[in-house]
C-alpha cells in the first residue's frame, strides 16, 4: 500500500461523476464516502478500479463492514476498505480516540502538558500511520511524544508511566503476517485499555470516521511546538528500570559467566534493544541470526513471524547456535513484547520451551531474585498472576512458598490492570504471564515485555550454570519434582458459522437433566467436580455458585475441573478471523505423582475425550485445520 497522496487530476466530485455505481443504495453510499474521503492514490485506485470492473461483491465486503477496536487493539490487512487497515481507517481511529480523550480529559492544560505518546514498529506503513495519528492529536492541541524511530511495544507503556502521559498508541500488528498492521491503545495508568474504555473508543471511532482535511497534513509535524521525540530521554530510563530488578550479586555472576546466547528478533525491531539489555546486565554480547537481525517488513525467512510457531520460527536461530556451539536461543516477536526460548539438552536435542514452561521458570526466578534483592522479603504479600487458560504451575508453587496466585481473564489488559490495582493496594506484584509467550516481570512496564524478561531469563541461566551447573531444562524438572508435574495442550476447531458454535455451547449447558452440564467423560472414568461458565456467571466451586471473574454474555467460555487435576477450558476467540472454538487443557499432578508419562497420556486421552464428547466435531462439522493440512 503506497503512502502517497492522491495524484489524480480529477476532484473527488468529478471522479464520482465519472463512475457508474452499483445501484445498491448501501454500497453506493460507502463508495461515495471512500472516493470523497481517501487522499491516498493507491487505496483510492483499488476502490475506483473495482467500481469500473463492477466487482460489487468485493466492494461490499471491503466497504459495508467496519473493522472494530477490540480489547487488544485493532488489526487487519493493509488494503482499501473500511474493514481493513489504511490511511482512512487509521485517521478515523485516531480521531475517535482523540475525541474520547477530549471528553474524558476536558482540561486543555492536561492535554498540552501531559499529552500522548505515539510509537511504531518496522512493518510497511507503520511510520506513516504513526505520523497521521500524531497529526490528529496535534490538531486538537495535544502534546505528542512521537518516537522518531522504531521502538518495541513495551516502550509505550513505560513512557506513559515515566512521563505521566494521558495515553499512548503503538502502530503494530505484533506477530501477524506481513500483510497486516494495526494499533493498540494504552491508558493513563500505562496498561492497555479495557472495558469500558475499549468499548467507548469503538463508539467514538464510529462517530468520527470521516477524515478531516487537517488530519492529512503531515507538514504540521515540522517544527510544531507541541511535538517532541522522547527517545533519548526514555531509552536510558527504560534500562535503568529493568536493571533494578536484577540483584547486584547476579550482575556480577553474569559478568563472570561464559554462557552465550543466540538471538533473533524475527526481522522485527528487537536487536538493538536486546543488545543494550545484555550490555546493561553484563551478559556476553548476543550472537544475532544474520538473516533475521535487521528489520524487514517482508519477513523473508519465515512463513509466520510468530514465536508461537515453535521450532519453525526458531529454525535459523537453532542452526546458528549449532554453528557457534551455543546451547541457548532467545527470540522476540517482531514488536518485541514476547519471548521464546530453546535450549540444547545433553543428548544433543533442542527443547523449545512452551509459554507455560517459561512461566514456571520465570515465576520461580521472580521469587528467588525478590528474596535476594529485598532486605526483608515479605513473600506472603507477593502476587503472581496468570490466566484461566494458562498453566496452574504458579498456583501450585504459591501453595508451597506462601505467595498469592491470582487467576484472571485471558488477556494482558486485564492482568496488567489487575496488577496495578493490587500494587495500589500495597501488594508486591512479582510476575504475570499468558501462555502465548507474554511475560510481565515486576511493575516497571504494566504490559507484556520481551526485553526485561529476556534479561532475567539469561541471568537465571547464568546463575544456575555458575552456581550449580544446572541447565534450564534441569531446573524445570526440579520445579515439577517440587510442586508437581504440569503439562498443557492447546488446540482449536473451526466451525462453519458462529451459529453452529452457539448451538454447541447451548447443548453443553443442557447435557444432563438435573445439572445441565456434562458430569463425566469416558463412560464415567473421570468425573467433573466443578464448572465455571463465564457466559452465564455460574461457578460451582463457590457455595453461592456465582463466578468471581468478569462475566460476558456475548461470548462463550466454560471451564471444567475434573477429579484428577485435569482442567479444560472451551472458549470462543472473538478476534479470530474464522469462527472457532479454542481448547486449553492442563493436567496438574501432585509432587508425589512421579509417573509423568502416565500423566501426559491421561492429558492426551482426556483432552481428546472432551473434544469428542462435549464438542462432537463430526456431528457439527468442526474441522481441525492442522490435521486437515497434514
Amino acid at each position: 500500500m503506497s503512502s502517497g497522496k492522491r495524484k489524480t487530476a480529477m476532484s473527488p466530485q468529478e471522479l464520482l461523476k465519472a463512475l457508474t455505481l452499483s445501484g445498491d443504495e448501501e454500497l453506493d453510499i460507502e463508495i461515495r464516502h471512500w472516493v470523497l474521503w481517501d487522499r491516498n492514490e493507491a487505496t483510492l485506485n483499488q476502490v475506483t478500479g473495482a467500481v469500473k470492473e463492477e466487482d460489487w461483491d468485493v466492494l461490499r465486503i471491503r466497504l459495508c463492514s467496519r473493522i472494530q477496536y477490540l480489547g487488544t487493539g485493532m488489526r487487519g490487512g493493509m488494503r482499501a476498505g473500511f474493514d481493513s487497515i489504511n490511511d482512512v481507517v487509521i485517521i478515523g481511529a485516531a480521531q475517535g480516540i482523540c475525541a474520547y480523550m477530549m471528553d474524558f480529559y476536558p482540561s486543555i492544560q492536561k492535554r498540552t502538558e501531559q499529552g500522548v505518546v505515539v510509537g511504531y514498529d518496522g512493518r510497511y506503513n507503520s511510520k506513516r500511520f504513526a505520523q497521521l495519528i500524531a497529526a490528529v492529536f496535534l490538531n486538537n492541541d495535544f502534546k505528542v511524544l512521537l518516537f522518531s524511530r522504531m521502538v518495541p511495544t513495551p516502550f509505550i507503556p513505560f513512557t506513559i508511566v515515566t512521563l505521566k502521559c494521558l495515553a499512548g498508541v503503538i502502530v503494530t500488528a505484533s506477530h501477524n503476517p506481513k500483510e497486516d498492521n494495526g494499533l493498540k491503545v494504552y491508558w493513563t495508568n500505562g496498561a492497555q485499555v479495557m472495558d469500558p474504555h475499549d468499548q467507548r473508543i469503538n463508539e467514538y471511532i464510529g462517530k468520527n470516521l470521516e477524515p478531516k482535511a487537517s488530519s492529512w497534513e503531515l507538514s504540521m509535524l515540522d517544527g510544531n511546538p507541541l511535538l517532541e521525540d522522547p527517545y533519548r530521554l526514555i531509552f536510558p530510563q527504560f534500562y535503568a528500570a529493568v536493571k533494578k530488578l536484577i540483584p547486584p550479586t547476579f550482575l556480577e555472576s553474569n559478568e563472570c559467566s561464559q554462557l552465550r546466547f543466540v538471538y533473533t528478533p524475527l526481522h522485527g525491531v528487537g536487536f538493538p534493544f536486546m543488545r543494550e539489555a545484555f550490555y546493561q546486565a553484563r551478559l556476553k554480547p548476543l550472537i544475532p541470526v544474520p538473516e533475521q537481525k535487521d528489520v524487514d517488513p517482508e519477513f523473508p525467512t519465515l512463513q509466520k513471524p510468530n514465536p508461537e510457531s515453535g521450532r519453525e520460527a526458531l529454525r535459523l536461530a537453532i542452526k546458528k547456535a549449532e554453528q557457534e556451539h551455543c546451547t541457548l536461543v532467545l527470540a522476540n516477536d517482531p514488536d518485541g513484547d514476547r519471548l521464546a526460548v530453546a535450549e540444547l539438552d545433553p543428548r544433543g536435542r533442542w527443547k523449545v520451551f512452551t509459554g507455560n514452561e517459561l512461566a514456571a521458570l520465570l515465576g520461580w526466578w521472580a521469587l528467588e531474585s525478590y528474596k535476594v534483592r529485598v532486605a526483608k522479603p515479605q513473600v506472603s504479600n507477593c502476587i503472581m498472576i496468570g490466566s484461566v487458560i494458562g498453566s496452574r504451575i504458579l498456583a501450585s508453587m504459591a501453595r508451597v512458598e506462601g505467595f498469592v496466585y491470582v487467576e484472571g481473564m485471558p488477556s494482558f489488559p486485564w492482568m496488567a490492570n489487575r496488577a496495578l490495582e493490587l500494587e495500589k493496594a500495597g501488594r508486591t506484584v512479582l510476575f504475570a504471564f499468558e501462555d502465548c509467550f507474554g511475560y510481565m516481570f515486576g511493575m516497571a512496564i504494566p504490559d507484556k515485555d520481551g526485553i526485561g524478561p529476556a534479561m532475567q531469563l539469561a541471568t537465571m541461566a547464568c546463575h544456575l550454570r555458575s552456581s550449580r551447573n544446572v541447565t534450564l531444562i534441569e531446573k524445570l524438572r526440579e520445579i515439577y519434582e517440587t510442586y508437581g508435574f504440569h503439562s498443557s495442550l492447546s488446540s482449536y476447531l473451526e466451525a462453519e458459522s458462529s451459529e453452529v458454535i452457539d448451538d454447541i455451547f447451548e447443548r453443553i449447558r443442557k447435557s444432563t437433566e438435573d445439572f445441565g452440564y456434562p458430569k463425566s467423560i469416558l463412560e464415567g472414568e473421570f468425573e467433573v467436580v466443578h464448572v465455571r461458565d463465564l457466559t452465564t456467571g455460574l461457578d460451582t466451586s463457590y457455595s453461592d455458585r456465582k463466578a468471581k471473574m468478569p462475566v460476558d454474555p456475548s461470548t462463550h467460555m466454560i471451564t471444567f475441573t475434573f477429579t484428577n487435576g485435569f482442567i479444560v477450558t472451551l472458549r470462543v476467540d472473538a478476534q479470530a478471523q474464522v469462527p472457532m472454538i479454542k481448547v486449553n487443557a492442563e493436567i496438574a499432578g501432585l509432587p508425589e505423582e512421579q509417573d509423568w508419562e502416565d500423566l501426559q497420556e491421561k492429558l492426551n486421552r482426556m483432552t481428546n475425550a472432551v473434544i469428542e464428547e462435549f464438542l462432537q466435531p463430526e456431528d457439527y462439522g468442526l474441522i481441525d485445520p492442522r490435521k486437515a493440512s497434514v
